[in-house]
């Protein structure tokens, strides 16, 4: 079924039958496990394949490999393994927690591409797009992600499926619900707890990011927020790297090195979420725009300023910002500790050394 390019919504949500459910902490979480114990991602059944058969399409079609940037391009995890277990072996348990707890917030906005649609894409391409993952993203491949990352009816998706891990690894913890503040640290509000931006100030702000003036204010919205969805999936690998390396310490963390398990079926469940906006911006920069006035623009000169400009301030204002906060929540975890100065200095002996170096192109 693999050569397969055009698919229903309802196929694309599809999960894989007979799947025995993956409950934890007596929630019902999404996926389950095959005949085999193997862990199967969730609305996998048909969107793996249909993605793999659009990247083919697309390599046959215009004989070009697909947009990428390799991990090597960001610095590890902020803290590092060696800082987070240096605090966890003295007792420090808030900076890891926190850290868990604000992925997890992170991850419960996904909800939000819901509302990503603009309607049928193909007027924006002098190209056709049938049969490619453009088509179909407002027709299953949206939708699927927002049902990953937030969950969907009864079943947990990766925002709870993170507070489980934490929960598990850290026996519920008493934790703050950081949603106002995310909203403000991502820069969504002014500041915690104010009103969500309205339309026009979320045009304006649109507005202001635009650097294709003769292109369509709504596709090129749409390519921004895709690039920077796509360079936070691929950033996360270290992510993830970080957080199964520390629950997975049985001296460290409780649950048997279940939470770190957790972690690893949320990481295989981010893969489609990666191949499918990679092909859909591939797609776009191969092809031709047109303009607000019917002009043609090259698609390589958009995505390719875009994804320069993506990248640059995933490494440097937004690297910047993290380091930031894990220094807060650094601080805060150590507001009223004895050994504050001591701990403070190895912490800061273990830093992994900011590297100036990118090799990332389009």
């Amino acid at each position: 079924m693999s050569d397969v390019t055009a698919w229903t919504e309802a196929e694309l949500l599809a999960d894989e039958p007979g799947l025995s459910p993956l409950v934890v902490a007596g929630y019902r979480c999404h996926g389950g496990f095959d005949a085999d114990g193997r862990y199967c991602s969730p609305r996998t059944r048909f969107r793996a394949p249909a993605i793999a058969a659009w990247q083919a399409k697309h390599r046959a079609d215009f004989g070009t490999e697909l947009l990428d940037a390799g991990l090597d391009t960001w610095p590890p995890a902020t803290p590092n393994v060696a800082q987070s277990r240096y605090l966890l072996q003295q007792g420090v348990r808030e900076p890891v927690i926190a850290a868990l707890t604000r992925i997890g917030t992170v991850e419960g906005f996904g909800a939000a591409m819901r509302m990503w649609s603009i309607g049928d894409l193909q007027r924006f391409f002098a190209d056709s797009i049938a049969d490619t993952t453009l088509a179909h993203l407002d027709g299953g491949m949206f939708e699927a992600q927002a049902r990953d990352e937030a969950g969907w009816d009864e079943e947990y998706g990766h925002q709870h499926m993170w507070f489980a891990a934490r929960d598990l690894a850290f026996e519920s913890p008493d934790v703050e619900d950081m949603t106002d503040l995310m909203l403000f640290r991502l820069g969504v509000t002014a500041a915690p707890g104010a009103a969500l931006p309205d339309p026009e100030e979320v045009r304006r702000r649109q507005r202001e990011q635009q650097m294709f003036p003769t292109l369509d204010l709504e596709i090129e919205a749409l390519i921004q927020r895709m690039i920077g969805l796509l360079l936070i999936e691929i950033s996360a690998a270290h992510l993830f790297s970080w957080a199964e390396a520390l629950l997975a310490d049985k001296e460290l963390a409780a649950g048997d090195g279940a939470a770190a398990t957790l972690v690893g079926y949320i990481r295989q469940d981010e893969s489609p979420h990666v191949e499918y906006l990679r092909t859909a911006l591939s797609e776009m920069r191969d092809r031709t725009f047109v303009g607000t006035s019917g002009e043609h623009i090259a698609g390589a000169r958009v995505i390719t300023g875009m994804w320069e400009r993506g990248i640059a301030d995933s490494i440097g204002t937004r690297r910047a910002a993290n380091v930031r906060l894990a220094r807060t929540e650094l601080e805060d975890g150590l507001a009223d500790h004895p050994r504050r100065a001591d701990i403070v200095a190895e912490y800061d002996a273990l830093a992994t050394p900011e590297s100036a170096t990118v090799g990332a192109s389009a």
